[in-house]
């Protein structure tokens, strides 16, 4: 059975291409133009809610960033790249890939539609601004954890970091929320850019 995952640039997809690269294991990555149930109807035929990303495993299909790294992880595992459910990290480790899309991410789209993807006359800035705010306040929290830490849990990198270093890295990206970041964040998303996996995984999206 082989790996088929469905990307766009710099999109949520992100995270399982890192976790693919970091755990080097064979794959076949499809780029699209963002978003693709506008500029690739086809695509749907595929995965019907349009969204990105979409794994193929076999008869596995999946569409959530970090569920899938998990899956990885466990399906392509042992790996240090996840924990055991004994080490006393689990339940952090779980908390931080659950807070990345239900917590952190969710605000940052909504500020991306509606100061880039909507049309200039539906953009809104006040309610971008609002949905700013709010992933400040939950940036709040990664600052703080990761004070005088290198990473979110277990003391070594795993698909936590992945999943949370994915927000920051779309945020910095993003003109509203990337001044954002305070110098523990700065410094962290620097360390995580820095990874050969993650910079294979920018070449190979660029395809």
């Amino acid at each position: 059975m082989s790996i088929t995952l469905y990307h766009c640039a710099d999109a949520r997809s992100l995270r399982p291409l890192w976790c693919l690269e970091e755990m080097g294991l064979d794959y076949e990555l499809v780029n699209l133009p963002f978003p693709p149930r506008v500029f690739a109807k086809e695509y749907k035929d595929i995965n019907p809610l349009g969204t990105i990303p979409f794994l193929v495993d076999g008869d596995t299909k999946m569409s959530e960033s970090s569920g899938i790294c998990h899956y990885l992880t466990q399906r392509y595992g042992p790996t240090d790249l996840a924990l055991d459910v004994d080490h006393p990290d689990y339940g952090s480790f779980l908390n931080w890939l659950y807070f990345s899309d239900a917590t952190l991410t969710f605000p940052q789209t909504l500020v991306l539609r509606y100061t880039i993807l909507e049309p200039k006359e539906r953009r809104l800035p006040q309610a971008a601004e609002d949905y700013a705010n709010w992933f400040s306040g939950r940036l709040r929290h990664v600052e703080a954890s990761l004070d005088g830490k290198e990473f979110l849990v277990a003391d070594r990198f795993t698909i936590a970091d992945i999943a949370i270093g994915y927000g920051l890295h779309l945020a910095d990206t993003l003109k509203p929320l990337k001044d954002r970041l305070g110098p523990n964040a700065r410094a962290y998303l620097d360390r995580l850019r820095a990874r050969d996996a993650f910079q294979r995984s920018q070449e190979k999206q660029k395809t």
